[in-house]
């Protein structure tokens, strides 16, 4: 089941040329957006991703012209991180189509259970 679900969340992203790793991180700056930076820390934390990885498919967002890195402004050991107008488009068409595929995937349960499934799912820990 997870694959098949998996599969159905790869074919959603397929046309935002984003890879479910990048579409999470992207969706967690677009939710973390404020005033203030964004540090690489801060959205690891956020999305619950090691942190490597985090710094990898963060040069991969930059390279598509989706976020910026740049010094942060008060913490010289830290980078700051910004979405560029691209990537604030890109986050929000993206998980439009993410959401529009979870609704399509489990509108195979009957109403009454899919409440019941994804209540259960939101017990398990992150």
């Amino acid at each position: 089941m997870t694959n098949a679900w998996q599969r159905h969340i790869r074919a959603a992203l397929t046309p935002f040329d984003l890879t479910h790793v990048q579409f999470v991180l992207l969706a967690c700056m677009a939710w973390m957006a404020g005033p203030g930076p964004i540090t690489q820390r801060a959205l690891a934390e956020q999305a619950g991703t090691d942190v490597m990885m985090t710094s990898q498919v963060v040069r991969a967002l930059e390279a598509k012209g989706l976020l910026v890195r740049a010094a942060h402004p008060t913490d010289r050991r830290a980078i700051a991180l910004r979405l560029t107008p691209t990537g604030a488009r890109r986050a929000d068409e993206a998980n439009t189509a993410v959401e529009a595929a979870d609704a399509a995937y489990f509108a195979a349960l009957p109403a009454g259970l899919q409440a019941h499934f994804l209540g259960a799912l939101q017990q398990l820990p992150h």
